[in-house]
């Protein structure tokens, strides 16, 4: 059966990421493109539902992001969330002002009209807002549905052509009902149906890598992560044999990770697993760098060369397999000229080579990271790879900050290797979505042993998430954050500090480069 597509216009909003996961917890497909796609394209893709997203700008900026208006003649259900309401409105010629009183966080809002789109809910929900533009006038047959005190259009619709506008966020958590909301508009009044599932996905893509690899041979870049784990069984279930995995050693990874990935893969999973020890070409590569795009760009571009080198063994490669996930590429696009503020190029997205000879198979591509670890238990998986917490494609590079050296290394991983072991001792580890330590670019005096030291900051990084686009630091307990930093200090040589970051994302990403 053809799986409807909820498709999301990007008009820069950092909760975009958010909308497309709330829609899929729907167990309906969505995907999110820039809102610059062009109607021939959006009439390629078949939305069932199109979502315009919120954004940082104002409609009437000069170089503010438009809508075609050629998009209401689709016929295709509109849902306009913040922004997205805004520029439906002045595109349909109706006007936007300022607002004389902005509007952050939570808002009383009454519903005006309980048919459709609140259908079910109560005369009052609380709403999260966030706005400094607000409507003026009504375009054409648009009706008011909801308001707040601040708001006279906190939601409106021209129910005629099943245009919905909502100056809120019912992706976020904070409003009341907004699941509900967006239920409502996905299966009562765009008639979607909730068909997304992934053992749907995973024969899918069997399929699809069956047909596509034909007789010739895949290499898997294999970390030993839950990603390219799953990854590598998924891609060794379509072609078995012709699969060769590559594990490449870059020097940056976690104390005994190396051998771990080698007894699992080779041991268990009885994968053909080539062992690639670069370790030194990629120091000498990163010897002096301090910018941290710099160091994903040649982390990125070294991965390739050895994975070349590599491939040059084995005869009829045409296919590297990698396990980038959504956000990845929705975080780089922006970097490469999509509507969203770049935040960060991933090295399995904007650092590869123009001229790499490899074609590229990313099953995961269109996937969250948890829905990654679903897929990784329908394929068996054991638990230890499937809740194993995630760790960056650069490796440690992006978590000594500054310049990195084969002794801040051994630092960090003896650190990190001792955070793991108290918060599993504990109990936390599969609570926390990602724990980790970073290692600070200064130094700083202490006393050991009634003599003066001068030595490097260790910072906790611990956040809980369901999907890693948004994360609350993790709460743990003093006496354990004592423990650790006891540990630490006690048992590394070279640091003398602990510091525990409390920063939530957004603002702050959860790697800290």
């Amino acid at each position: 059966m053809k799986k409807d597509t909820v498709l999301i216009l990007d008009f820069g909003s950092q909760y975009t990421q958010l909308i497309a996961r709330r829609v899929r917890e729907l167990k309906v497909f969505s995907i999110i493109e820039p809102c610059v796609m062009s109607l021939e394209k959006i009439k390629k893709i078949n939305p069932k539902a199109i979502i315009l997203s919120g954004g940082p700008h104002s409609v009437y900026e000069r170089n503010a992001p438009l809508l075609d208006k050629g998009i209401f003649s689709l016929g295709v259900p509109i849902l306009g969330i913040c922004y997205g309401m805004q520029i439906v409105v002045r595109t349909l010629k109706g006007k936007v002002r300022e607002s004389k009183k902005r509007e952050y966080g939570r808002a009383q809002m009454y519903i005006d009209n309980h048919k459709d789109l609140f259908f079910s809910l109560p005369a009052k929900i609380v709403s999260w807002m966030s706005h400094t533009d607000q409507v003026d006038a009504l375009p054409g047959e648009f009706k008011v549905l909801a308001h707040t005190s601040n708001t006279k259009y906190a939601a409106i619709g021209d129910i005629k052509r099943k245009v919905y506008c909502v100056q809120f966020h019912p992706e976020v958590v904070h409003t009341d009902f907004g699941l509900q909301i967006l239920s409502n508009f996905i299966f009562r009044i765009a008639d979607c149906f909730a068909n997304w599932q992934l053992e749907d996905f995973v024969a899918e893509q069997i399929r699809e890598i069956k047909k596509k690899v034909g007789s010739r041979n895949v290499i898997c870049g294999l970390s030993g992560g839950v990603d390219s784990s799953a990854a590598a069984v998924l891609i060794h279930k379509a072609i078995g044999k012709k699969l060769k995995c590559i594990f490449v050693n870059n020097g940056l990874l976690r104390k005994n990770e190396a051998s771990q990935v080698l007894k699992i893969f080779k041991g268990n999973f009885k994968i053909d697993l080539h062992y690639a020890d670069a370790s030194k070409i990629f120091l000498r590569e990163l010897k002096g760098v301090t910018n941290p795009e710099t160091k994903r760009k040649i982390i990125g571009n070294e991965f390739i060369k050895v994975f070349e080198a590599e491939a040059r063994k084995i005869k009829n490669v045409e296919f590297l397999v990698q396990g980038t996930l959504y956000p990845d590429v929705i975080e780089s696009v922006s970097c490469f000229g999509g509507p969203t503020a770049c935040i960060k190029s991933h090295h399995n997205v904007g650092g590869l080579p123009k001229d790499m000879k490899l074609k590229l198979i990313e099953p995961f591509r269109q996937l969250f990271k948890d829905e990654v670890r679903q897929i990784a238990k329908i394929l068996g998986l054991p638990q230890e790879i499937i809740n194993r917490h995630p760790f960056p494609g650069p490796g440690l590079a992006v978590r000594i900050l500054g310049e990195i050296t084969s002794g801040q290394l051994k630092i960090l991983r003896e650190a990190d290797s001792i955070l793991e072991k108290i918060i599993k001792k504990h109990g936390f580890y599969d609570d926390i979505w990602q724990a980790f330590c970073v290692l600070l670019p200064l130094k700083t005096v202490g006393v050991m042993g009634d003599k003066r030291t001068y030595e490097y900051v260790a910072a906790i990084r611990a956040v809980s998430s369901l999907d890693g686009m948004t994360a609350d630091w993790f709460k743990i307990p003093h006496e354990v954050l004592d423990e650790i930093s006891n540990a630490i200090i006690n048992k590394v040589r070279g640091v003398n500090r602990v510091v525990f970051d409390i920063s939530s994302k957004p603002p702050a990403t959860i790697e800290w480069e």
